[in-house]
């Protein structure tokens, strides 16, 4: 008599419900901070030298003193670096 009962109230038992309601808080949470942060209304804007010489940021840079100047081009070969060469390894790749 005491094994029919321990069934019984275990099957009467509603445990699953508040992990149901925590997973579906916690799935609106999720998908509310990815439409928030990566919406089609919040592209970077990025604005060149010239273009923010007008701007607010450009007119907030000179008013501390600053110069707003553009980027200096990159070169299209890398100087070699100082110090000596790297070693090579002890067991070369096999050819392929």
């Amino acid at each position: 008599m005491t094994k029919n009962s321990s069934i019984k109230r275990r099957s009467d038992r509603h445990g699953g419900t508040p992990l149901l309601v925590a997973l579906a808080v916690a799935t609106c949470g999720m998908l509310g901070m990815l439409i928030v942060d990566h919406g089609p209304w919040n592209k970077p804007k990025v604005k060149p030298a010239e273009m923010a010489m007008h701007t607010t940021t450009g007119e907030a840079a000179r008013a501390a003193g600053a110069t707003v100047i553009p980027t200096d081009p990159k070169p299209p070969l890398e100087p070699v670096p100082p110090g000596p060469k790297p070693v090579h390894p002890a067991n070369p790749p096999a050819p392929p």
